[in-house]
């Protein structure tokens, strides 16, 4: 992990108030707040085997194995170096007992998972922040990190969508967080495998347009699409709300979660 030994390279951030301590590069993709909404956005009990695609350095698959006690999660990830710093990172916070982390591009084919002993059905959870900056209208980033982890072409979140939806167990749950504006792209990719379509609006400031969708769908179920209470981030002077303290430095699950 040769972005490791150099600590200039790297941050040492507090996630949760100080409830987490992680590594992160100081330049390409970090982690926000999307990641910690994630995590608050997924159930989960103990004895279970959730899966994070796209793990990046462990944000929201730790954060969720922090709250969840007996979870067992798998953080994939395409970026060998990022893989290694979510194992750094599970280790250092106590948790690596529990996390397995495996360097793999969402996009590969069954087999390459397979052979990972990431087979059908290995899930109950499947959680991901799939990138969604459409380079054909969004001019990409110079940096090559930051561009992997948030360039899509057309048909990307398909095919993570179906990734998960193969790693489920049936009735197996997935969770999403997207921009608010993909809305119909979500419900295009979920219709194929999923139902009881759940969503979470996510507001920076009331009376603003949402910013984020949190999204929970189960694998083959044909519950009808039920739309909740948002959550707002800020008040109108921009200090965080109390819901949003509660989730963003508590660790405290959103209504999604309660499955």
């Amino acid at each position: 992990m040769s972005r490791e030994d150099h600590d200039e390279a790297w941050t040492d951030d507090a996630v949760l108030d100080g409830r987490l301590r992680l590594k992160q590069p100081r330049r390409g993709h970090r982690f926000g707040h999307d990641a910690i909404l994630l995590a608050a956005a997924t159930g989960g009990r103990a004895g279970e085997h959730a899966v994070e695609l796209g793990a990046g350095v462990g944000a929201a698959g730790l954060a969720l194995a922090w709250r969840v006690e007996g979870l067992r999660l798998t953080l994939i990830e395409i970026d060998p170096l990022l893989a290694a710093a979510a194992r750094v990172n599970a280790d250092r916070n106590g948790l690596g007992d529990r996390i397995a982390t495996v360097a793999l591009d969402v996009m590969a084919p069954p087999a390459v998972f397979a052979a990972n002993e990431l087979g059908h059905g290995i899930a109950h959870r499947v959680l991901m922040n799939p990138p969604f900056h459409d380079p054909a209208t969004q001019p990409p980033s110079p940096d090559p990190d930051r561009r992997q982890a948030h360039a899509a072409e057309r048909g990307v979140l398909a095919h993570w969508t179906r990734t998960a939806s193969r790693l489920l167990r049936p009735e197996g749950v997935l969770t999403v967080i997207h921009p608010a504006d993909r809305l119909a792209d979500i419900l295009t990719a979920l219709d194929e495998s999923f139902g009881a379509v759940a969503i979470l609006p996510v507001y920076g400031k009331p009376r603003t347009a949402a910013i984020r969708l949190l999204v929970r769908a189960v694998k083959e179920s044909r519950g009808p699409l039920t739309i909740l209470p948002p959550l707002v981030l800020n008040d109108e002077r921009g200090k965080p709300t109390a819901d949003a303290e509660a989730v963003l430095r508590a660790g405290a699950a959103l209504p999604l979660a309660a499955d």
